[in-house]
């Protein structure tokens, strides 16, 4: 089962209008820069994987495991499970360093034009998966 904390729709709405919509084009064109110096790469990516939660204050997800039942039940959460790391890393060399730049610009100009703006959001949902397989839920 994958647990979100919840945050009123308003609040959201409100911090996009407001802050998210500039900040979430700073925050990925920052990004890139780090990436490209390399030394800066894992901070970079980091930043990349949440975009989502710059621009709506998505949370991000995590798995929670239930063990017992009744008034005696253990919920233990921990992270989504992530494909390997040679993978990740092979997957973003070839394709996600290039195609997450142009997949988080097209976003963004999508959320500006407000009528993309339902498509603009879905894409930033998946800048984590495009950049480094990353699972999010």
């Amino acid at each position: 089962m994958v647990m979100q904390p919840h945050r009123p729709f308003l609040v959201r709405a409100l911090y996009f209008v407001l802050i998210g919509w500039w900040l979430a084009w700073l925050w990925i064109n920052g990004a890139w820069v780090l990436i490209a110096s390399v030394i800066g790469l894992p901070l970079g990516l980091w930043m990349l994987n949440r975009v989502p939660q710059v621009l709506t204050l998505k949370p991000m997800a995590v798995e929670a495991e239930v063990r017992g039942y009744g008034p005696y039940a253990h919920v233990r959460t921990h992270s989504v499970n992530q494909p390997g790391w040679l993978v990740r890393l092979i997957y973003f060399l070839l394709i996600g360093w290039w195609l997450s730049l142009v997949w988080a610009n097209v976003a963004w100009a999508l959320c500006v034009s407000i009528i993309g703006l339902p498509l603009g959001v879905i894409m930033f949902n998946y800048l984590p998966a495009v950049t480094t397989l990353m699972r999010t839920a």
